[in-house]
């Protein structure tokens, strides 16, 4: 489930990704810190373009870091490194980094002031960051959707989920301006998210999601009933491309002090 879910995540943000690595624009001598890597793919890319530098890519899941791994040796790829981590308290080289990236990777730190001033601190004097993160849950209509497919009479969720947090650009030039960082910028993303070819693979993966698993176990409904929602719901997102949703992101840009 691991590897489908990895595959689901890159092919979800092929479109986002062309935005990414152009903003990142690694160059061949670069000491890459990549947070949040999971599966490695943006790794793997700033690897094949720091071709006399390094990637050191830090995740929570040692699942998805296996696969990392592997990809990259199966690329041989001999530049990278992946350790097991919390970013937030990551003992990383002081100084040491050209650049910093992370694709949607950043939004879920318990501290954020702590967690940016420690990559910060990983940073040497003049370094970029390129993070991507998304913007407001209401510019991203995969969220909503999901919500009032599985439970379309409950209430909004009094607290703003941790994948927005980052959402609000004061928030997040505050947050990095303490840290540190200058020149802080933020790109419009105005891209689709795909969910999959068709309403049979969109589904697939949209159940293997941990919050539809819980949602589904805890319904009080007859599943038939949720079941129908969630392929209407894809239904009415279906395209020519396959199952897409509108979203938003911002790609953050700054400079370490």
């Amino acid at each position: 489930m691991t590897l489908a879910f990895a595959d689901f995540y890159d092919a979800e943000l092929t479109r986002h990704n062309r935005h990414f690595r152009a903003a990142a624009d690694v160059g061949p001598h670069d000491r890459v810190l990549d947070i949040g890597c999971g599966a490695g793919l943006t790794s793997r890319e700033a690897a094949h373009a720091a071709e006399e530098g390094e990637v050191f890519g830090v995740d929570t899941s040692a699942e998805l870091l296996e696969i990392a791994r592997q990809r990259c040796a199966q690329d041989r790829l001999g530049n990278v490194t992946f350790e097991l981590g919390d970013a937030q308290s990551y003992p990383y080289p002081a100084a040491h980094f050209d650049l910093c990236i992370s694709r949607f990777g950043m939004m879920f730190f318990a501290d954020p002031a702590a967690a940016f001033a420690n990559i910060g601190r990983a940073m040497r004097p003049g370094a970029r960051l390129v993070w991507m993160v998304w913007q407001s849950q209401e510019r991203n209509a995969w969220s909503g959707a999901i919500r009032e497919a599985l439970n379309p009479a409950g209430t909004p969720p009094a607290a703003v989920p941790m994948a927005f947090s980052l959402a609000d650009p004061a928030v997040a030039t505050a947050l990095l301006s303490a840290a540190g960082f200058t020149s802080i910028d933020f790109i419009d993303v105005h891209e689709p998210v795909f969910y999959g070819r068709d309403i049979d693979a969109a589904y697939d993966a949209l159940t293997s999601f941990q919050m539809v698993k819980d949602a589904l176990a805890d319904a009080t409904e007859p599943p038939a009933t949720v079941t129908r929602r969630l392929r209407d719901m894809l239904q009415a997102h279906l395209s020519p491309e396959g199952v897409l949703f509108e979203s938003r992101a911002w790609i953050i840009t700054a400079r370490r002090g």
